[in-house]
């Protein structure tokens, strides 16, 4: 029985690369002379701080810019509220999504289901399986969940036959 999984990964390694890209561009810029504007991850979030909002707003766009360059998707990260920080800077916290959230994977479900699409879709844990008896109807699925409006950026892996 043919199956696939759909997944939400974000490859970390390439986010650290991106961020040591956005450093060392801080680090040369002459508007960032002399300012304690920093980027650092870990685990699942990036921590950036800045002098100011004009600040912030740039070594955002800077961090998106990199992520690009690195083909890692931004709607893979979700921006939280600046706050303000030691030393008159600010501090703004960026999470990294891994997995698929289950409001996410109960509004696929239902939108497959209601398609009425002959294939069985089961959560496991942060992914999801679909399995069918034809290929074709495999594929229909996949057509119907990227002309969904999804914020997080899925993949389709792990197909057999």
């Amino acid at each position: 029985m043919p199956s696939f999984d759909i997944v939400s990964r974000t490859d970390l390694s390439e986010v650290d690369n991106a961020i040591q890209g956005a450093m060392r561009e801080i680090r040369t810029r002459f508007d960032f002379k002399g300012s304690q504007c920093s980027l650092e991850r870990t685990d699942e979030t990036i921590l950036i701080r800045a002098d100011d909002e004009l600040k912030l707003r740039q070594v955002q766009e800077l961090l998106r810019v990199y992520l690009a360059r690195r083909k890692v998707e931004v709607g893979a990260f979700e921006f939280q509220k600046a706050e303000a920080a030691t030393g008159n800077t600010i501090r703004q916290t960026v999470l990294i999504k891994q997995g698929i959230e289950r409001e996410l994977a109960q509004k696929i479900v239902k939108g497959v289901k209601s398609a009425k699409i002959k294939v069985q879709v089961a959560v496991q844990g942060p992914e999801l399986r679909v399995s069918g008896k034809k290929r074709d109807d495999l594929q229909a699925v996949i057509a119907l969940i990227k002309k969904q409006e999804n914020t997080q950026p899925l993949q389709y892996v792990n197909f057999r036959d």
